[in-house]
């Protein structure tokens, strides 16, 4: 690896960066910011960059649109100090479940994050499980790399040993099904759905029913973010009520927000397997979540984008 620095935008970013440079074998590169009197933030690079590989790495904690200033100010310091390429490493894309127009006069705030970072001055974008894989295509000018937990959660499922006869992949919905599908090839086992229903003109689904058999199953659930927990949380319920034999959920992004640390420990959800794409504070570090690192998978994405190789390999690399 050559000409390469690796930043961490945020102290937020700041254990994740040090794991990713530690696998790497490279020193952190040295930045200071802070904010004045007035909120307005200041972002100083503090060693050279010029003519430089370089790698940002910023994780979305709240205040999240703190961390897009942080993101985009950062940036524009880089390009400023003739930075030969920008590399912004997001592990969860901000707004991502802002990825349409699907009510009256609302944003696309995906679509607006994109144009903030290709204004800012970013040569590349690399991150994690997309809410929605059409997001890569929101950018005009630059590439748009997406990596997956897939093989990371299989892998940790795969060790817990449990009889392929006594499995089930679970889909949240309909519109998750083709990813339960992809869960349930990898372990040689059948999938079930849930069935929710609208009640009058109320715009909340309700989980009713199970398509597909869980009575005496180990019911694992995979899905690409968990927030508040309340459709996890409903599924979970329903299965119990179908005698699911014990119940677990894998996901990538643990946003874990408002109810859901809650929700979890009073829930008879066995295990939330989720990986570091968002720190997890230690107010929310419960026995029931387990965390796994993805770092090993950026690490390798940053050395393969700067040797110039292809990032194919990454996705079986687990």
């Amino acid at each position: 690896m050559k000409n390469i620095k690796i930043f961490s935008c945020s102290e937020s970013a700041k254990p994740f960066t040090e794991e990713i440079c530690s696998i790497l074998n490279l020193p952190i590169g040295q930045i200071k910011s802070f904010k004045f009197k007035n909120d307005n933030n200041f972002v100083q690079i503090l060693e050279t960059v010029r003519d430089q590989d370089v790698y940002l790495i910023q994780t979305t904690t709240p205040p999240v649109n703190e961390r897009i200033m942080e993101m985009l100010i950062t940036i524009d310091a880089l390009k400023r100090a003739s930075a030969k390429r920008i590399n912004v490493i997001l592990p969860y894309f901000m707004y991502s479940r802002s990825d349409k127009k699907d009510q009256p006069r609302i944003p696309i705030t995906a679509k607006l994050i994109t144009q903030l970072i290709e204004a800012a001055g970013a040569t590349r974008v690399t991150t994690c499980d997309l809410h929605n894989p059409a997001i890569q295509g929101y950018f005009n000018t630059i590439n748009c790399d997406r990596l997956t937990a897939q093989y990371l959660l299989q892998s940790y499922f795969k060790e817990k040993n449990i009889p392929v006869e006594e499995m089930v992949i679970v889909a949240t919905d309909a519109g998750s099904s083709k990813k339960a599908y992809k869960y349930s090839e990898y372990f040689g086992c059948p999938i079930a759905m849930i069935d929710k229903r609208r009640e009058g003109n109320d715009d909340r689904a309700i989980a009713s029913t199970v398509i597909g058999n869980v009575t005496d199953k180990y019911a694992i659930i995979f899905d690409d973010e968990v927030d508040t927990a309340g459709s996890l949380i409903e599924t979970v319920n329903i299965l119990e009520k179908y005698h699911a034999k014990k119940i677990y959920a894998g996901c990538t992004h643990g946003i874990l927000s408002g109810p859901a640390i809650e929700r979890i420990q009073n829930s008879a959800l066995e295990e939330l397997v989720i990986t570091n794409t968002i720190p997890l504070p230690k107010e929310k570090q419960i026995d029931k979540i387990k965390v796994l690192s993805i770092a090993k998978n950026f690490a390798e994405a940053i050395r393969r984008l700067n040797e110039e190789l292809p990032l194919g390999e990454i996705y079986s690399m687990d």
